[in-house]
């Protein structure tokens, strides 16, 4: 990796503030979401970030600056006692006068750890807080306007990216293949399993922003399913509003009703009254153990248009044979 002061583009005796507004400034211009079509957008703010861990750290900076460690945080090989060490004699290998010895830097979930002897409470968040600053709250990659927060891997590794996808409901309960354009310009393959629900994510391991080293981050794909003209889900059931005549409903008869493997044949019972669900087994969406079902909801739908002969025959029952379906409500 290159010299850390050279990525900032500051000094070495640069001051604090100078190298905090040095990486805000840097951190803008060279964050993915604002070159989404470089390819080299990802590595380059990775090694500024990587850069801003030595020098935006005071510790890790005058152990950079002393040689201790190099541009990546890895501990440099100071030589054994008796051997060219130098003054560095009179206590265990790797100890500095003083009693400060080696210490080891990770990034993590968690923000930077430290480890081993010596004082100091290291450094915890470092450019996140600075992003958060600079983002309204978060840092990560821009999502119309506003940053969403980032996952941080494992010490070495890159940051998670997120994408979305929409598919129809057919395609989300029997399960599809979909292309996925990534922030980072790439288009991936993404199999979806049958039953997934709308805000579900996948994961596709290493397809995230790269880190210095090279190791990538992983890529959450939000899984949006549109709405359907006719189906509604209910957890593993689907839902229907089912149309029928007002001579079907009082006579009785087979309808057909629409599914998402083709249509079926109901019976619908003389005298069926609108707001009666039937339930077909097995037609809903499906699950680990099965399928759910579709819930067929009756509609009694007029004609379209009410001629003379419609109104005179609901005329004469009206007369005759009147009733009060809000009687006792």
């Amino acid at each position: 990796m290159r010299d850390p002061y050279t990525i900032l583009g500051v000094s070495k005796g640069a001051s604090e503030a100078e190298i905090k507004g040095a990486y805000r400034k840097l951190a803008k211009k060279l964050h993915p979401d604002a070159n989404k079509h470089d390819p080299k957008a990802a590595t380059r703010f990775a090694e500024l970030n990587a850069a801003y861990e030595i020098v935006g750290d005071g510790d890790k900076r005058k152990a950079f600056d002393r040689g201790e460690i190099d541009a990546e945080g890895k501990p440099r090989f100071q030589g054994f006692e008796g051997f060219g060490a130098g003054p560095r004699g009179g206590g265990p290998w790797g100890q500095q006068p003083g009693g400060a010895q080696f210490e080891s830097f990770s990034f993590g979930p968690e923000g930077f750890q430290r480890a081993g002897g010596g004082g100091g409470a290291g450094m915890r968040g470092g450019f996140e807080d600075i992003l958060r600053g600079m983002f309204g709250g978060a840092a990560g990659a821009a999502r119309g306007g506003h940053f969403e927060q980032e996952e941080f891997g494992a010490p070495g590794g890159g940051q998670d990216l997120h994408a979305s996808i929409t598919i129809g409901l057919a395609e989300a309960a029997k399960g599809t293949k979909a292309r996925v354009s990534l922030p980072t310009g790439k288009d991936v393959e993404v199999k979806i399993p049958a039953g997934i629900a709308s805000g579900q994510q996948i994961r596709l391991k290493g397809q995230g922003w790269p880190s210095a080293s090279g190791r990538a981050g992983d890529a959450l794909i939000t899984v949006n399913v549109a709405p359907h003209p006719l189906f509604k889900p209910d957890g593993a059931d689907l839902r229907l509003d089912l149309p029928v005549t007002l001579y079907e409903a009082t006579l009785g008869g087979k309808v057909r009703v629409p599914t998402l493997d083709g249509a079926v044949e109901l019976a619908i019972p003389a005298g069926t009254n609108s707001g009666r669900t039937f339930r077909l087994k097995g037609k809903g969406l499906k699950t680990k153990t099965g399928h759910g079902d579709l819930l067929a909801t009756v509609r009694i739908a007029l004609p379209e248009k009410v001629d003379d002969e419609f109104k005179a025959l609901m005329e004469k029952w009206r007369d005759k044979k009147p009733y009060d379906p809000r009687d006792g409500t």
